[in-house]
């Protein structure tokens, strides 16, 4: 059974940073191409694509929002996928999810609907 467990969230003031990690189980990394993404959710708004990355490319995709200041990344070893959050601001307090399609290579354009697996959500709380 795919499981997606997010942690690392929390609250920083504006100009922090935070580190959000999201721990795979029931496929691996490794042994295939999928598709491993972040998504986030303000309160009032919709579900938007944040960053994505395949499990066995460089490539990755941002929203332009978050360019230049958010890194996402992977350890296949650890099976667990990671969003470096800097430069932060209150615009980016959200609900962060971790969201993956697996046996598929991530597409240019984050469509939450592409997504086969959540995970429960962890939240992001940026001060000014």
């Amino acid at each position: 059974q795919v499981q997606l467990v997010e942690s690392g969230g929390g609250s920083v003031q504006a100009g922090g940073s935070l580190r959000l990690a999201c721990a795979a189980s029931g496929f691996t990394f490794s042994t295939a191409w999928h598709c491993m993404a972040w998504f986030r959710q303000a309160p009032g708004k919709e579900r938007e694509g944040v960053a994505a990355i395949n499990s066995r490319s460089d490539s990755t995709n941002y929203a332009d929002s978050v360019k230049g200041r958010f890194t996402i990344s992977r350890d296949n070893a650890r099976n667990t996928l990671y969003l470096h959050m800097n430069s932060l601001t209150p615009e980016d307090t959200a609900m962060y999810y971790c969201a993956a399609k697996p046996f598929t290579r991530c597409p240019l354009r984050l469509n939450k609907d592409d997504f086969q697996y959540w995970g429960q959500g962890i939240q992001a709380t940026v001060s000014s």
